[in-house]
């Protein structure tokens, strides 16, 4: 089981699906990423040699910014546009949707699950 940029590459699939899973390369990157490094993209994970594991990472350490760091910019810009208080800044602080998404409905996702109307409750009068 190959391991690459901190995190185990699942056994037994295609390498192109493989990687990923590594948090910043999609389908497309991986594609690129095995065009680059001479590797077959029907390969499986278990059948990779340690020179194509090799090479395939000095690519993704050379030219990519992946798992942790990645992790961190994505992060810092948002605690950025948060400490500037700008429109966007204020979305996230409050964790609703950022991008102009309606919230009257949907937005379940970043507003949780639904929180019950609390009925008021009717007091008997006596007379």
């Amino acid at each position: 089981m190959p391991r690459i940029a901190g995190v185990d590459l699942p056994r037994n699939k295609r390498i192109v699906v493989g990687l990923g899973y590594l948090y910043g390369i999609g389908r497309s990157g991986a594609e690129k990423i095995l065009t680059e490094a001479k590797v077959d993209f029907n390969s499986r994970t278990d059948n990779l040699t340690e020179d194509e594991v090799a090479r395939i990472r000095g690519i993704i350490e050379a030219r990519l910014k992946v798992e942790g760091d990645l992790r961190r910019e994505v992060q810092m810009s948002i605690k950025r546009l948060m400490d500037m208080g700008c429109y966007r800044g204020l979305r996230h602080r409050k964790g609703l949707p950022a991008r102009g998404q309606r919230t009257r409905t949907n937005a379940r996702t970043r507003k949780g699950p639904r929180k019950a109307a609390i009925a008021g409750k009717k007091q008997a009068t006596k007379k």
